[in-house]
């Protein structure tokens, strides 16, 4: 399985959530306007994708950007995959159930986060 981290990401512009996906040589990012939450729907704006040392990374990001600190971990499991909506299945520290990334506006690649946990969870 590939793993997923979630970085709080105090940034100039803003407190915002990473959430960023493993892939065989970069993490695909999506910048989360809120923190996670069961049966929210959360806007999130597609980012570049990042090196893989955030998968590990905390502390200070380079040119005045910020710094990161690591809210989640974990394994995901890509369950659907189209031009407009990723369907994934999340194992982490904190998640662990099913999200969704829905495309909402390609111009801007503005998309949406939702989470769903699963029965034996809470979180």
């Amino acid at each position: 399985m590939r793993r997923f981290v979630i970085l709080e990401h105090d940034s100039p512009r803003g407190l915002h959530y990473d959430f960023m996906l493993e892939t065989a040589t970069l993490l695909c990012t999506w910048a989360l306007g809120e923190m996670p939450a069961a049966g929210k729907t959360i806007p999130a704006q597609q980012l570049p994708d990042h090196r893989r040392i955030y998968l590990e990374y905390e502390g200070e990001i380079s040119g005045g950007r910020g710094t990161v600190r690591r809210w989640d971990e974990g394994t995901y499991l890509l369950r659907k995959r189209t031009s407009l909506m990723l369907e994934l299945v999340l194992s982490g520290n904190r998640l662990r159930g099913r999200a969704t990334l829905s495309l909402v506006d390609p111009e801007c690649q503005a998309w949406r986060f939702e989470y769903w946990p699963d029965d034996s969870t809470t979180s």
